[in-house]
């Protein structure tokens, strides 16, 4: 037969009252008996079931999420699987709070995680922008025992308790070994266009990229990287002047957004002389692009698994209980204009 909560009282020599108060964490308890109803606990074997306990009192999780607030479609998409999850909210017993933060602006989202720990949610989730301040905020909201997921972008030494996207050095391997194979034996220069380099998973598809190209298609030759700030506009004549300069790019990986001003750039250059591309994310954009032949190659995370993987994260490190890795992994689709969904 399994303890109950009245064997952990008899076995303390406590109250019903006061394991209630020690298994919920509530305060008005005193070390010691703390202490003693925590070893019972141990020596009986006892397993709460959290999630049962929660359904049962009517909990609801107040969770936060820190969103870039630029023109860029897969964010729109992520934005998207928050109000789908809004939907749920009854469901999951959520309240969920969308903070718009600026692109790629340290400061702003470090300012913006410590306002959002103040309001003592059970969770945040932000899109991490890879820098020293916001290492800094992201410490004291883990100091605080607020749980914190790393959503799309993770962060360098920060004491996240996870990482919900994809992995991006394999992305950048995977972008690697379709350019190269798509580009044949192909002699000339290849494009890389990023967002910026001060984001870990931008800088870390390009690392893998680069080691990849070098070892493999050494007959390529890497260009400096061109930050487009996600922008299309920015994106577009940054695209536009190098094709203006250069004559011989035969490939183009596009690892961050801003697609829709990389297509118009290619739009404008001669069939004959377009170069192959690969990208990130489907979108209608990108989709429009696959079959007309302006991309190649789409590389893909699903925003609405990676919301919900947090969601799921957040909920559970907030009541203390592991997480299942499996469930948790976020996979990398590969889509050509053939196996379009």
């Amino acid at each position: 037969m399994k303890p109950t909560v009245h064997d952990i009282a008899s076995r303390a020599g406590v109250s019903l009252a006061t394991v209630d108060r020690v298994l919920n964490r509530r305060p008005g308890v005193s070390a010691r008996t703390r202490e003693k109803v925590d070893q019972a606990v141990v020596e009986l074997g006892f397993v709460r079931d959290v999630a049962a306990a929660n359904l049962a009192k009517g909990r609801t999780y107040p969770l936060t999420f820190l969103i870039p607030s630029n023109d860029n479609s897969f964010m729109r998409g992520l934005r998207l699987a928050l109000d789908e999850a809004r939907d749920r909210a009854g469901v999951e017993r959520v309240a969920i709070r969308l903070v718009d933060v600026p692109a790629f602006d340290g400061p702003a989202l470090a300012e913006a995680l410590r306002d959002a720990a103040s309001e003592q949610p059970a969770g945040i989730a932000f899109v991490a922008v890879d820098a020293p301040d916001v290492a800094a905020a992201a410490a004291d909201v883990v100091a605080a025992g607020i749980p914190l997921v790393t959503l799309v972008s993770d962060l360098s030494g920060s004491q996240r308790d996870h990482y919900a996207g994809i992995d991006n050095a394999a992305a950048g391997r995977t972008a690697a070994s379709l350019l190269g194979r798509f580009a044949g034996g192909r002699q000339g220069k290849v494009v890389v266009l990023a967002g910026s380099m001060l984001v870990r998973d931008h800088r870390e598809r390009y690392e893998a990229f680069a080691s990849v190209m070098a070892s493999d298609f050494s007959h390529l030759q890497l260009m400096p990287v061109l930050e487009g700030r996600d922008d299309p506009d920015v994106v577009e004549r940054l695209v536009s002047e190098i094709f203006a300069i250069q004559n011989d790019i035969v490939a183009l990986y596009s690892l961050g957004a801003g697609n829709r001003g990389l297509i118009r750039a290619l739009q404008r250059r001669p069939e004959d002389r377009r170069p192959v591309v690969v990208a990130h994310e489907l979108t209608e954009t990108t989709r429009a692009a696959l079959r007309s032949g302006l991309i190649d190659a789409v590389l893909n995370q699903d925003a609405g698994h990676e919301v919900r993987s947090a969601i799921r994260v957040l909920k559970a490190k907030a009541d203390g209980l592991p997480v299942v890795a499996d469930q948790e992994r976020i996979r990398i689709d590969i889509f050509l204009k053939d196996n379009l969904p």
